[in-house]
């Protein structure tokens, strides 16, 4: 079934929602009106080349039939490729609609280059282009190879001179050839964004199965054992011994409490987030919002030594920041995530996550729930957090720090390697 363009994003609901896109992601389907106008706009900016039919019919080398003859077929070219554009965008990619629109095209370009000459040769080339966009990456690049033969072919049967030749054939291959290339880089990008989606989805799993995994060895034990003292007290008090059953009812209280102490911990540590789980899932988030990820592979191994509580809390500053991006940066296109250390005068060392991005920036409102809640995360293990501008006064910046546990040699400071180096 053909895919329904929304008026507004799934997400676009109330006035806390996301401000509709401009704009789209290479090889990503066009999800409303808008994204298709802004398409098929960028798309047009390439009729500049349709100066030379037009200045043809201008000229006043046709007569009056001719002349609209010209237009007519002109404007039907034009409404090929746009509405090739259109079902691309709106429709699977299996769909065998956009090959007799290729066609029409092909018939046009031929057509009107023998019956009105050489000017009208530059219709191969957006031909070819469309030739390259629809056909499979295995045979796109001979379809191009075939278009451009039948353009010189037309080109010779109509008597064009070198001059032509050379500026519409050469242009009509090598546009082709960018278009299949450009494809196929499409092509790798719809699958690191699967990638990317199932590395997060894996990551999850992950979770789930330790915590499966944990609550099985913990339960188990502590199920098992306190199954046994409980027959076990059940005999003594059957046998009239009531100080030892006394001692196995303890025991079970022991176990019992031992066990619930186990399960939140064991709880605590799937709730709380990880770097590597916190990035894939902030790569899908923010490339369904349309933005940008830069961050180092090896974030995640920035700091060795941090311990798992600190670690956890820079994992929450990496999500309210991703959060706050996705809800809030409308026109944001990009964001930018860096792994850094500080020293302080008295030599206690940090790991500092910074998150910054091109957005609309803080504004003059007050710190929300998120953000002020992540201050006391940060609070709870000795950190500290700031907020403000990012660079170039543009965008929004958060900088998340936390301590770093002390090591067996002081580490160096910048300021004092610098000072040993120039004694």
């Amino acid at each position: 079934m053909p895919k329904k363009l929304l008026a507004r994003r799934p997400d676009d609901h109330g006035a806390g929602g996301q401000e509709e896109s401009y704009g789209n992601i290479p090889g990503a389907g066009v999800e409303n009106r808008r994204q298709l106008l802004v398409k098929l706009a960028w798309m047009l900016l390439w009729m500049v080349y349709l100066v030379y039919p037009v200045k043809d019919l201008t000229g006043g080398g046709h007569g009056p039939v001719a002349t609209i003859a010209g237009w007519v077929a002109l404007v039907a070219f034009l409404a090929a490729y746009v509405g090739l554009i259109a079902v691309r965008s709106t429709r699977p990619d299996g769909w065998w609609g956009k090959y007799p629109l290729v066609g029409v095209m092909l018939a046009l370009a031929v057509a009107t280059s023998f019956g009105f000459g050489q000017a009208w040769l530059t219709l191969f080339t957006y031909a070819s282009v469309c030739v390259a966009v629809v056909l499979p990456a295995r045979v796109a690049l001979r379809g191009v190879l075939a278009t451009t033969v039948l353009a010189l072919v037309v080109a010779l049967l109509s008597h064009a001179d070198s001059d032509t030749l050379a500026a519409i054939i050469l242009p009509c291959f090598l546009g082709g050839v960018a278009m299949t290339g450009l494809q196929r880089l499409i092509a790798t990008m719809r699958e690191l964004r699967d990638a990317r989606a199932t590395v997060a989805h894996l990551a999850a799993s992950e979770e789930r199965l330790r915590l499966a995994r944990d609550l099985h060895d913990l339960l188990g034990h502590s199920l098992s054992l306190i199954t046994l003292k409980s027959e076990l007290a059940g005999r003594f008090m059957d046998q009239d011994r009531p100080q030892a059953a006394r001692e196995q009812v303890a025991d079970i209280e022991k176990v019992a409490r031992q066990s619930l102490v186990d399960v939140r911990e064991a709880v605590s540590g799937f709730r709380r987030p990880t770097l590597p789980v916190e990035l894939a899932a902030a790569r899908t988030a923010l490339a369904t919002a349309q933005v940008t990820l830069e961050a180092a592979p090896s974030l995640a191994d920035a700091w060795p030594g941090i311990g798992s509580e600190e670690s956890g809390v820079l994992a929450w500053a990496l999500r309210e920041a991703v959060t706050n991006i996705v809800r809030h940066g409308a026109d944001a296109t990009l964001c930018t995530v860096t792994a850094d250390r500080s020293w302080e005068e008295s030599g206690e060392r940090f790991a500092v996550l910074e998150i910054t991005d091109d957005g609309p920036g803080p504004g003059k409102s007050a710190p929300g729930n998120g953000l002020s809640g992540l201050r006391e995360r940060l609070a709870t293990v000795g950190g500290r957090l700031e907020t403000g501008t990012g660079p170039h006064d543009r965008g929004f910046r958060l900088r998340a720090a936390v301590p770093l546990p002390a090591v067996a040699e002081p580490a160096v400071r910048p300021e004092e390697r610098s000072e040993r180096s120039g004694a």
